[in-house]
């Protein structure tokens, strides 16, 4: 059975602390030790939200339950930035002929101190909370290290419009 291409629109969640200190993922598809990021990930189908998007893949990758009706429903804040990059060419083959960009859709995500943390190994190996800038000179990549840096300006507007 051929798996479908990835749709080039995905999610990038910024989850952090009241402190904002920042949950770091590393990817396990990588040779990189050092390709450290937030959650990420795509739709699954053109008609699904980012919203929806972005529970489910903060569930998929760190067991951390964001859906509405959860007590970290009012956590999730979509930050209505969008950005658009080349998809990197080592990831090319996962989509479509031809789809060179990919459009991400920035959200985070306030959890309390001491929220576990549950990978999904198949995509992350390990994790690490670090201070918000830390983290995103730690990131691999640079529209994951620009969201982190902006995360004091959106923590403090606490616009909760998932």
């Amino acid at each position: 059975m051929t798996k479908p291409f990835k749709i080039a629109q995905s999610v990038l969640v910024v989850i952090y602390t009241p402190a904002l200190d920042v949950l770091m993922i590393r990817r396990a598809d990588t040779q990189d030790t050092e390709f450290w990021q937030s959650v990420t990930g795509s739709k699954d189908a053109l008609g699904h939200s980012f919203a929806a998007t972005a529970m489910r893949e903060v569930l998929e990758e760190t067991g951390i339950d964001c859906a509405h009706g959860t007590p970290l429903a009012t956590g999730l804040q979509d930050w209505h930035l969008e950005n658009i990059y080349d998809i990197y060419p080592r990831w090319l083959h996962r989509y479509a002929p031809g789809t060179l960009f990919n459009t991400e859709r920035v959200f985070g995500l306030r959890v309390p101190q001491g929220t576990p943390v549950t990978l999904s190994p198949r995509e992350h190996t390990h994790y690490q909370w670090l201070p918000y800038v830390d983290a995103a000179a730690l990131c691999f990549s640079p529209s994951n290290a620009e969201a982190i840096l902006l995360l004091p300006r959106f923590a403090a507007a606490g616009s909760h419009a998932a």
